[in-house]
């Protein structure tokens, strides 16, 4: 079992920090060969070699850049860069090697992964981790410092539990996972394949359930015994909150990703890649269809329904037991209602304050 390499001090006793841009150091790749895994339109030298990505102001002559708007071509290629992902615009002889493909952004993100360098794990359980003698680890299992792997849990191949991570009994991670330090998973959830969870994300809690006595004014707690289901390919963004089911189970569908101080209640079921900003908040026992958007700030009530493809803008609220529907339509405010009608009804407030 490997142990951690001591951390490396400067000459000032200082920890020594990786370079700003984290994609560097990685295996010179030439362009052809990132055209080819890119499967896109190679213009100029292919030999040329990249080993990272950077913005267009910080890029080396080892780094790919990308522009997603012609008026900024001039912008990428005036830089040090040493290729530009661009649009078909771009086609075109150019002072610099270029990749054409539909999505440029697109491009530009599985590029940085083919050059992005393997994080320096090595397998095996920290001496400090504590791990059940029922659990049952993978191949390649990373298990970091003070991390705690409780009985009967299921760690897949190659799967990294950050330090001070708490993996509950009779959970069950798939392989490939990223469990980033302090994490808590409650027992009894599961995890699919390629997981990604932040750090400070709590998985699997009671959700927010309460009956009031008559009586006596106070309240009891409402069973909380149902489970919590991710699928593959999922992400948590840090300090996110998903409640188990009451006595059902919540459910996150394959794709779904979820950015930081986001708050999923009990009993939810969120379909295939839905996107979720930061500071949302989700009620008990709401649906959320595939494909949804939901913006950064947003509420929504108890047993309310978003059907699939709708996007709902930041601070929009949904009503309990409301249903929006319309695929690629735009909702916004509170109540959430179509952009379009959310504005005309802004006017019509101008138009009124200005005749007083």
């Amino acid at each position: 079992m490997a142990s951690p390499k001591t951390p490396v001090e400067s000459p000032r006793g200082q920890l020594s920090f990786p370079p700003p841009n984290v994609y560097k150091d990685a295996m010179k790749r030439s362009l052809r060969s990132v055209a080819e895994s890119l499967q896109a339109q190679l213009v100029g030298n292919g030999t040329v070699e990249v080993s990272g990505i950077a913005s267009i102001p910080r890029a080396t002559p080892e780094d790919l850049v990308f522009v997603e708007d012609e008026k900024h071509l001039h912008l990428a290629l005036e830089s040090r860069a040493g290729a530009v992902i661009a649009g078909k615009f771009a086609a075109k002889p150019s002072p610099k090697p270029l990749l054409i493909a539909d999505y440029p952004k697109l491009a530009f993100a599985r590029a940085a992964k083919l050059l992005r360098p393997l994080p320096d794990r090595q397998p095996g359980i920290h001496s400090s981790a504590v791990v059940s003698a029922s659990a049952r680890l993978g191949k390649a299992v990373i298990v970091a410092e003070r991390a705690v792997v409780g009985e009967n849990a299921q760690i897949g191949d190659q799967t990294w539990i950050g330090a001070g991570t708490v993996i509950g009994s009779n959970v069950s991670i798939g392989r490939d996972c990223e469990l980033y330090p302090n994490v808590t998973i409650y027992p009894g959830a599961r995890l699919g394949d390629r997981v990604i969870v932040h750090s400070g994300a709590v998985l699997g809690s009671d959700g927010f359930g309460y009956v009031r006595d008559q009586a006596t004014g106070h309240y009891e707690k409402f069973p909380q015994v149902g489970h919590l289901e991710i699928a593959d390919d999922v992400e948590i963004g840090a300090n996110s909150t998903i409640d188990r089911g009451a006595l059902e189970t919540t459910r996150l569908g394959r794709g779904v990703k979820i950015d930081n101080l986001v708050h999923i209640g009990h009993n939810c079921q969120i379909g295939e890649d839905v996107v979720i900003a930061a500071q949302t908040g989700l009620s008990g026992s709401i649906v959320i269809e595939k494909d949804v958007t939901l913006g950064g700030q947003v509420g929504i009530g108890e047993h309310a329904r978003i059907e699939e493809g709708v996007m709902l803008g930041g601070q929009g609220g949904v009503l309990p037991n409301k249903v929006l529907r319309g695929k690629g339509i735009a909702f916004w405010g509170t109540p959430a209602r179509p952009v379009r009608d959310y504005l005309r009804q802004l006017a019509a407030l101008a138009r009124l304050a200005k005749r007083e």
